[in-house]
């Protein structure tokens, strides 16, 4: 099948998109408003966009205009220009769908999902103490991109947490935590198998 995605005609009884492009990491996004109150969500349109120095992005539909009329992380960011991500464990799969909600201004999502704030040392929003790693970020820039309500945020990452018990002779082993990507419809995927593969010429 084919259809122009400007029409939006595709025919099937979902959008068939965000099942192409899959899987996507959740980026577990939490800041602090104004007055220092946390916010805690997941983006699944989150990842890694460079190594040096270490930068990350993530986007939304709906940013711009939510609850209140602008959602909560990005009024934060715009505001003090500090967050952090954390990673989703398979463990940890309930909680964030628990902080997915679209909740009032001023809730507090650790709170409601049972998790723990970790100190960040060098920003000021804190992270999911429980998450098997977490990066602290500030914003190197806000894009509006197209369509009413998209935006995207490119983070510097400024510091890294990783959990003792993930860390084996040297490296993370990811079967030991399964991180938890999101597919398309309702459907999300944790990490079981593992397996190397050299690119030409290296040994």
């Amino acid at each position: 099948m084919f259809y122009r995605s400007d029409t939006g005609d595709h025919g099937l009884p979902h959008n068939p998109f965000k099942a192409i492009v899959a899987p996507r990491p959740i980026g577990w996004i939490s800041t602090l408003d104004a007055d220092g109150n946390a916010n805690l969500a997941p983006y699944s349109f989150f990842n890694a966009v460079a190594d040096t120095p270490p930068m990350i992005m993530y986007s939304s539909t709906g940013e711009k205009v939510g609850i209140g009329g602008v959602k909560d992380t990005i009024a934060n960011l715009r505001e003090t220009g500090e967050f952090t991500v954390s990673i989703v464990s398979y463990a940890l799969r309930d909680a964030m769908n628990k902080s997915s909600g679209a909740y009032e201004a001023g809730v507090d999502e650790y709170a409601l999902a049972g998790l723990t704030k970790g100190e960040s040392r060098t920003v000021a929003p804190p992270f999911v103490a429980e998450a098997p790693a977490a990066l602290e970020c500030k914003v190197w820039k806000i894009i509006d991109l197209p369509g009413e309500t998209n935006v995207m945020t490119i983070g510097q990452v400024t510091g890294i947490h990783i959990r003792d018990e993930v860390l084996v002779n040297g490296m993370i082993d990811l079967t030991l935590y399964k991180p938890l990507s999101r597919l398309g419809y309702r459907d999300y995927a944790a990490v079981e198998t593992l397996f190397p593969l050299n690119r030409p010429g290296q040994t």
